[in-house]
């Protein structure tokens, strides 16, 4: 077998180290310079809601009104006025469906009732080798005629913020104990995220589907 002159094989050693270098580099850079690229459109977007001569200036108005919206309606909006609105938003069903629908989703990881803080493991086949990622929402579904051996599963979709919701038996649930925002982020991601060592949700879901006490 001939042997690869040394000259040679320095160059076939560079151009190897020159490609693992420039991946390297290219795994550093393409996710900063996205990150930056989102960061600098969302807040170009969000200063040219109120437009000013001053960059930042008409950011900062916007999050002090929306600031100062959320003090007013915290003290100083009445059940009456709120029924009131609720009377208004009656009369038009499909705005109604559509604002309490987003209010509940962003109630849902901010609110005082977060929903997705039970991550589990929904089996798909009897033989548990092929399971899906997701949440239990709601582990009470009486008020669709169905006992408590079913409870709702919402499941993300990677790399969308999309998902679906399924009703699913109680016993195909497997309750994951880990960081709830850890989990998202692993299903958004593809399952790329490394999920790591990260503290343990206190709030857990037992086997059966019911929260824990």
């Amino acid at each position: 077998m001939p042997t690869i002159p040394e000259p040679e094989k320095n160059r076939k050693a560079f151009r190897r180290r020159f490609v693992l270098y420039f991946v390297k580099g290219l795994l550093l850079v393409v996710p900063t310079f996205v990150l930056v690229y989102v960061v600098y459109a969302l807040f170009g977007f969000l200063d040219g809601i109120i437009p000013t001569s001053i960059p930042g200036l008409g950011l900062l108005i916007l999050l002090g009104a929306i600031t100062l919206l959320g003090f007013l309606g915290t003290n100083f909006i009445t059940q009456p006025i709120a029924r009131r609105a609720n009377a208004l938003l009656d009369k038009v069903p499909l705005v109604k469906t559509f604002y309490t629908a987003v209010s509940d989703l962003l109630g849902a990881f901010t609110g005082q009732n977060k929903s997705f803080s039970h991550p589990v493991m929904v089996r798909l086949t009897p033989d548990g080798h092929v399971q899906k990622p997701g949440f239990i929402t709601s582990d009470d579904l009486s008020a669709l005629g169905l006992g408590n051996d079913m409870v709702a599963v919402y499941m993300p979709h990677s790399y969308n913020f999309s998902g679906n919701i399924f009703i699913v038996p109680a016993t195909a649930v497997t309750p994951i104990k880990i960081n709830k925002a850890e989990f998202m982020k692993f299903i958004v991601s593809g399952g790329v995220t490394d999920l790591g060592k990260k503290p343990v949700d206190d709030h857990l879901v037992e086997a059966d589907g019911h929260k824990a006490e």
